[in-house]
């Protein structure tokens, strides 16, 4: 499993290239999980998404899309030595992710851009300074517009399309992620 846009990620990969073991590279997108599970939840109860980047667009992947991939790598043949680079189907920017789970919560969610110094303090709050100080580098590496294109990595492993982030939300929002009364 590897970063999508990550310079140290690519170093991580290059390891496991030249180990001699048997591989499979499973290159990730932004995980759409982030919104439901992750330290962006709390703020989407809230009513708002912020996000350093401004007008980004990234092409979210559904973590169930990877974990398809990586049973796929593990189970079935014809997967040694390939990359699979996985997205969603579509780039979308935040201010569009956060109309999309507005749309599945039922209630809107607005957009806030913030700069990566709050994205760090936000993200602190939520999961401590170590998980903010990772992500953060992310972003402030990622969300320069190096990825915003799709990619048909779910389409070779698989041989099916990625899900879309409007069912992902709408599926976690049927689940009861994110409770109408927040």
């Amino acid at each position: 499993m590897s970063g999508r846009g990550e310079h140290h990620a690519r170093l991580g990969e290059e390891v496991v290239r030249n180990s001699g073991i048997d591989f499979t590279l499973v290159r990730a997108a932004w995980f759409a999980q982030n919104f439901s599970e992750g330290y962006l939840r709390d703020p989407i109860l809230a009513g708002v998404l912020p996000m350093p980047g401004g007008d980004i667009a990234e092409p979210i992947i559904d973590i169930d899309d990877i974990a398809d991939v990586a049973v796929a790598a593990l189970t079935e043949t014809g997967h040694r030595g390939k990359l699979y680079e996985v997205t969603g189907p579509r780039l979308m920017t935040f201010a569009e992710m956060a109309e999309v789970l507005g749309q599945a919560i039922g209630r809107p969610i607005q957009h806030f851009p913030i700069s990566f110094d709050d994205f760090h303090a936000n993200v602190a709050a939520a999961g401590g300074e170590f998980v903010a100080n990772v992500f953060t580098a992310i972003a402030r590496e990622t969300l320069d517009g190096r990825n915003a294109h799709t990619t048909d990595g779910v389409m070779q492993a698989l041989g099916r399309p990625p899900r879309d982030f409007a069912e992902f939300a709408a599926d976690a929002a049927r689940a009861g992620t994110w409770p109408a009364a927040a």
